[in-house]
């Protein structure tokens, strides 16, 4: 036990922060201009979410949780990290999952009112992931390269996606479509905050708020 006690969460963490944004940055660079595609498929699936086109705003982000796991976690993270692969999978799966769904119609909830205190945390975060989350690196002095996007990068991918299922699922359903972005948001979230980056935090302020809408949700589905 005391030699497991002097570890640090820096020591799991087998790159440094240049390596692991620069990675960011070379996802970015080698795929622009796709990034506009994304971004549109992204205001696509929220707004046939707030229009109750429910089946179709399940299957739109699956291509994309698939892009995410080949070009990103297989094909580049996993060469920096052995368990790149083993989460490049689960990427894969929730891809599986969302099609699945939209195939099925199975979880749908009703339609969406804004007014709803889960639906409208659902949106607040979906639109984080969609706008706030592209603009940060830019606004704070970084390039255009360095914006993490929805269905390019992981990140904005899992956040985008935990406000749609928000909006568009409910009961058990809503749950497992949200554990694969959930679990990717802690793990990421670990990362930058051993990397020494404030990302880290947001990535947990936004993963306990939607957890606040996930539980409220399941908890008025029963009334």
């Amino acid at each position: 036990m005391n030699a497991w006690t002097g570890y640090q969460l820096q020591d799991f963490i087998p790159f440094t922060a240049e390596v692991y944004f620069r990675l960011l940055e070379r996802m970015s660079e080698t795929f622009w201009p796709l990034h506009l595609l994304t971004l549109a498929l992204g205001a696509a699936t929220l707004a046939l979410a707030l229009r109750h086109r429910t089946r179709l705003a399940c299957l739109l982000p699956a291509p994309l949780w698939a892009f995410v796991a080949m070009a990103f976690f297989l094909q580049r993270y996993a060469e920096l990290n052995w368990a790149g692969g083993y989460i490049g999978y689960a990427f894969i799966a929730q891809a599986a999952l969302l099609l699945v769904m939209a195939l099925t119609g199975w979880g749908m909830g009703n339609a969406p009112r804004t007014t709803n205190p889960p639906v409208a945390i659902g949106i607040a975060i979906a639109l984080y992931g969609l706008i706030i989350m592209p603009l940060t690196a830019p606004l704070s002095g970084g390039s255009w390269y360095q914006a993490e996007v929805f269905g390019i990068h992981a990140d904005p991918t899992a956040v985008t996606t935990l406000g749609l299922v928000l909006i568009l699922l409910r009961g058990f359903a809503l749950w497992i479509a949200a554990i694969i972005p959930a679990l990717w948001l802690v793990v990421s979230g670990l990362t930058l905050q051993a990397l020494d980056s404030t990302g880290g935090t947001v990535l947990f302020v936004v993963l306990a708020i939607a957890l606040v809408g996930l539980i409220w949700k399941s908890i008025a589905s029963k009334r």
